[in-house]
């Protein structure tokens, strides 16, 4: 799925593409539960009071602020004498396959307990088919749905996927929290019925027989909101189907670009300044990649301050590691439609390098090497002497991985000819971090690797490598001689020491 949406990013791009965006963060949004007429977003552990509006209180429409409390519309459940079964679209005149279609989106608005099953077993199958039956005639493309078809049907699959979602395991569970990585996968047990919905709202945002002009007034913001607070679902299958459908609502309604783009941004900042948990990060930002690449150039300083305000922090949170992929491909997209960024991004890299978190080093340093890949040699002078401290000390990292991968930057044609232009400013600064590694590093690959980085410096500036080995060796000189005088003067303490004791 992530290839499919990179592919479809290389198409040109709208001019309505790069409309501005706003990037301040705003209110809480994910706290409460925002409501399209009678149906409603809302998570188990974080339910807040009804807004002043009431249930049918719409959305804000520009994504600023913090959006109203809603209170729930109950379930429509099933009439007590059981859903009637009724004839297949086919097999009806033309004339009255309209009125069916609304008989059985009726039937699809029934709502069942997923976690029995054994109960309303036959209900269940017939909205099963029912559904069914509706994808593959909506996919057909049999005929224009009529407006008031289009309204009944969105508001069928509002009631359907936008619902309660479950609390996380590490909510309200009265147990410490875990690492996301090592939560297990959770499955809807409703997913049966949702993945029909899910394939019918597809299909009717994909279909040539939708007009826009129509669509968007129930397909419009609110609903947009809504399908975004959905990205908080544990179920990766349903989220694999948000991020298809919302890539193709952004594609088709050119009128939501600007809102989804800035109601993505809130939802980057909250979790990076409050949450840090988020499972759906890493979908999100594979819309992006695709929606960065259709950027206009020259690039708005809207998007750049995205960049430096919602995807260099994303480096911040423990869990990247989950959308670490992602977000090196929107950071690379970045450099690469507008390399004078790549300053910036080198920059914020080093800002929020990792400490003690060697895998997350690790990560960092892979990233590094395709952002330098897309780095002229103007901007890798601006910021080649705080990189490549930051690199020396990789050099050195105990942990094998660490250094083994930052020495891997030198099979990079492109980056050894960016230190090759600029050994003067280099070399003095990592030539300490290379003698070190050859006299002591414990790790026999990256002792090989080191000796012949060293190799290619001495081959690069056989003057300037033997001055900085002369400054080294001066260097070491003075360290011992400062040893033996600090040794010398703890045997002179110990010398009064032990006299002022004999005396008394």
């Amino acid at each position: 799925m992530f290839n499919k949406i990179i592919k479809r990013g290389h198409k040109k791009g709208s001019k309505s593409e790069d409309t501005s965006i706003g990037y301040a963060p705003t209110g809480n949004r994910s706290s409460g539960v925002v409501s399209t007429s009678n149906v409603v977003v809302n998570h188990a552990s974080r339910v807040g009071p009804p807004g002043p509006g009431g249930a049918n209180s719409a959305a804000p429409q520009g994504g600023g602020g913090a959006a109203p409390m809603m209170v729930a519309a109950p379930a429509m459940l099933p009439p007590p004498g059981g859903i009637e079964s009724l004839p297949m679209l086919r097999d009806v005149p033309v004339s009255d396959r309209q009125t069916l279609f609304l008989r059985k989106l009726q039937i699809c608005c029934y709502q069942f307990d997923f976690t029995d099953t054994l109960k309303s077993v036959r209900e269940k199958e017939i909205k099963r088919q029912t559904l069914s039956e509706l994808v593959e005639y909506i996919g057909s493309g049999s005929g224009k749905i009529h407006e008031n078809v289009q309204e009944e049907m969105v508001r069928m699959i509002s009631i359907n996927i936008f619902r309660c979602l479950p609390p996380s395991a590490h909510e309200n569970t009265g147990t410490e929290a875990i690492d996301p990585e090592e939560e297990e996968a959770y499955n809807d047990p409703s997913w049966p019925h949702l993945n029909l919905v899910y394939d019918l709202l597809l299909k009717y945002v994909m279909s040539q027989d939708t007009d826009t002009k129509v669509a968007k007034r129930y397909v419009d913001h609110s609903f947009v909101l809504k399908l975004l607070d959905l990205f908080e679902t544990e179920d990766g299958r349903e989220r694999e189907y948000l991020k298809t459908i919302l890539h193709r609502i952004y594609g088709k309604f050119m009128v939501h670009r600007p809102f989804i783009r800035k109601a993505i941004n809130n939802i980057f900042y909250r979790f990076i300044y409050e949450t840090q948990r988020h499972p759906g990060i890493g979908e999100l930002l594979e819309i992006l990649g695709s929606i960065i690449n259709g950027f206009a150039l020259p690039m708005k300083e809207e998007h750049k301050l995205f960049l430096v305000r919602a995807l260099i922090p994303l480096h911040k949170p423990k869990p990247v590691a989950i959308y670490h992929q992602q977000l090196s491909y929107c950071i690379t997209q970045f450099v690469e439609k507008d390399y004078k960024l790549a300053d910036i991004v080198i920059r914020g890299l080093l800002k929020y390098w990792p400490v003690t978190n060697c895998q997350k080093e690790v990560l960092f340093l892979g990233e590094l090497e395709e952002v330098l890949e897309s780095t002229q040699s103007a901007e890798f002078q601006r910021c080649m002497v705080p990189l490549f401290r930051q690199i020396s000390r990789c050099l050195n990292s105990p942990h094998f991985q660490v250094a083994e991968r930052a020495l891997f930057l030198w099979n990079n044609e492109h980056i050894v000819s960016l230190i090759a232009q600029n050994r003067g400013a280099i070399l003095p600064v990592i030539f300490e971090a290379l003698e070190k590694n050859i006299q002591s590093h414990w790790n026999q690959a990256v002792h090989g690797l080191t000796i012949n980085v060293r190799k290619m410096f001495l081959e690069m500036d056989v003057e300037l490598f033997e001055e900085c080995q002369r400054q080294y060796e001066e260097k070491q000189a003075r360290a011992q001689e400062l040893e033996e005088r600090r040794e010398q003067a703890w045997r002179k303490l110990e010398e009064v020491a032990g006299e002022d004791m004999i005396t008394v």
